[in-house]
């Protein structure tokens, strides 16, 4: 399963005992909030002693909540940190609370946070959004159900929000955001054996879509579904290569600017994938005649 990786230290070495990493068996949407928090909270080079200063909280507990740790937290001591911090409260807010839930948190615990006003994200994030969130929404729906696959996407722009200024300070914006995409759609996609499971892709591909008699609608499908579990065994930006270009029908150009890739990476990745998938779904005689 893809994960996000954490963050190297960004700050100027601070007295007092290094920031331990997040713990083992911290949820994906937990972890969506906790990063941002902890990158953040890393870059300041405000120490741990600075923050028990200033929110209702010891040090020693901020140290818990910041590697994910003891009880979830209560909303209002998070909102003290983005406070701190200078972090937008409403994309962490939206963020906490279905962790919240996803934590079995009850309702009326949850709803006793007090929530201002909602805030707009930047207006390039928001124009961002527009230009991308419908690829998003079908690169998630192969493997996500619907919705599975509208928190997927929703919560890839909340975590956008919250690291917004590091992905403008990114390489490449795109490549930032699509990484941020497939870690949290990987994140609540079923695995087996380390491999993603597709959902209602077999049900949605172009090739299915453009044939009408049931018998060849039934022989694509069971070609879908043998094709989908060669893909699963595939590199990670070979599959989302793909999964775009034959899933779904995005030309290459398009496929290069959605994942912040060169052009000649997606076509060198298709060609791979391709020949991949072609040993695997139509061995030559003499692939089989070894196959032991």
């Amino acid at each position: 399963m893809t994960t996000p990786i954490e963050p190297p230290d960004p700050a100027p070495l601070r007295p007092g005992r290094k920031l331990g990493p997040i713990a083992d068996g911290v949820g994906s949407v937990h972890r969506a909030w906790l990063e941002p928090l902890r990158y953040t909270y890393l870059k300041s080079g405000l120490t741990l002693s600075d923050l028990g200063s200033k929110v209702p909280l010891h040090k020693s507990k901020i140290s818990e909540l910041l590697r994910g740790t003891g009880l979830y937290p209560r909303w209002e001591i998070i909102l003290s940190l983005s406070v701190q911090l200078r972090l937008p409260s409403w994309p962490l807010y939206r963020l906490w609370r279905q962790a919240a839930l996803e934590a079995q948190k009850s309702t009326d615990w949850v709803d006793k946070a007090s929530v201002t006003t909602s805030q707009s994200p930047p207006l390039d994030l928001r124009a961002f959004r527009e230009m991308t969130e419908d690829d998003y929404s079908l690169y998630a729906q192969v493997f996500l159900d619907d919705d599975q696959r509208d928190k997927a996407v929703s919560n890839t722009y909340d975590i956008l929000w919250l690291r917004w200024n590091e992905a403008l300070a990114s390489p490449d914006i795109r490549r930032f955001a699509w990484d941020a995409l497939r870690a949290t759609v990987m994140a609540r996609t079923p695995h087996i054996d380390g491999r993603p499971e597709f959902g209602a892709a077999a049900f949605d591909t172009v090739a299915l879509q453009s044939l009408t008699t049931v018998p060849e609608r039934v022989d694509q499908m069971a070609e879908s579904l043998q094709l989908f579990k060669a893909m699963s065994w595939l590199p990670d930006q070979q599959l989302d290569v793909m999964v775009l270009r034959r899933l779904y029908g995005i030309d290459p150009e398009g496929v290069s600017a959605l994942l912040g890739v060169p052009l000649a990476a997606v076509r060198s990745c298709e060609r791979h994938a391709a020949h991949f998938l072609e040993g695997v779904i139509c061995p030559s005689p003499e692939t089989e005649g070894n196959t032991a």
